[in-house]
């Protein structure tokens, strides 16, 4: 078939090169405008297009694919379908509707479950022991569309959001091949959701990633890992953020939640339950550290709370 690919991060290039060596056309790549990025805030290509330039493929960056000046350019390359990982655009009809095969899209969850932005982080959040992907032709409703394959994949005790992606778009990516080989060959049918075990992944922001210590360690260590790298779970001292890494339940005396104790190699913070072990925190305008690093060098001691000290 001839395909034109559409993703901008770089968890869609996995699929991007998968396809390329494909038995498909590779004809096209349509992802996000550059982009300001760096402390110069020069215009970037997306991870998508700069692996797409590198395999000569010919990119479209549409500002919303809404335009008719892409629409048009997309007719021309004639795709029989569009393979779509983390595009990050809302598709109308109009677009939907030139390739034959629709927009073939790879959904970083089992669905229904987790439909929406961020289903990754959700399923680490909420504690899910599996996980998984799922390929579904595109339609107007969020998320909604019949699918045609699923993976599963289990969620280990320490993987981050980071970790569990990484997985799951190397694996997605053979599934979405796998999904566009079938459709050729008429073997592979999309079938309908089902109605039941819905849920919801909307983005998560900076604020919802604020640890709240007054809730219990387990629940501490799923936030931490669902929000890292992205957007980072933070706390406060001395009224400035402070952005942490993985922690560890650990088997210690209770502490008062958000209540620090500081030893000669680790710093503990209290919960509702068990202590949690940091691991490594990046303090305002510093690099990112081991915390009993960080301990030493603002001279921490035992007593003090995270959010005590905010202006």
């Amino acid at each position: 078939m001839r395909v034109v690919f559409a993703g901008t991060p770089e968890v869609a290039v996995p699929a991007l090169d998968a396809i390329a060596a494909s038995r498909h056309e590779l004809v096209g790549v349509v992802t996000r405008p550059d982009a300001p990025s760096g402390r110069g805030r020069r215009l970037v290509a997306s991870p998508v297009a700069q692996r797409a330039e590198e395999l000569g493929v010919p990119v479209l960056k549409p500002e919303h694919p809404r335009d008719p000046e892409f629409q048009a350019a997309l007719r021309e390359l004639a795709p029989d379908a569009c393979p779509v990982v983390a595009y990050g655009a809302l598709l109308p009809q109009s677009a939907l509707d030139i390739p034959r095969h629709g927009w073939i899209n790879l959904h970083f969850s089992v669905l229904p479950a987790w439909r929406g932005a961020a289903p990754v982080q959700h399923s680490v959040w909420a504690g899910d022991e599996v996980t998984g992907a799922t390929t579904f032709r595109i339609v107007k409703e969020l998320d909604a569309g019949p699918t045609f394959g699923v993976m599963t994949e289990r969620i280990r005790p320490d993987d981050t959001s980071g970790d569990l992606l990484a997985r799951l778009a190397e694996g997605g990516a053979g599934l979405l091949v796998q999904t566009l080989d079938g459709i050729e060959d008429g073997t592979l049918e999309a079938r309908e959701q089902p109605s039941d075990g819905l849920s919801l992944a909307p983005k998560i922001l900076v604020e919802d990633a604020r640890v709240d210590w007054a809730t219990p360690a387990v629940a501490i260590d799923r936030q931490v890992r669902a929000c890292s790298p992205a957007p980072g779970a933070w706390s406060t001292f001395d009224g400035e953020r402070i952005k942490l890494g993985p922690v560890r339940p650990a088997d210690r005396p209770a502490l008062p939640p958000g209540e620090l104790e500081v030893t000669k190699n680790a710093v503990f913070v209290g919960t509702a339950t068990q202590p949690v072990e940091l691991g490594r925190v990046k303090a305002f305008g510093k690099k990112e550290m081991p915390a009993a690093d960080w301990a030493r060098g603002v001279r921490l001691e035992s007593g003090v709370r995270f959010g005590d000290q905010e202006s």
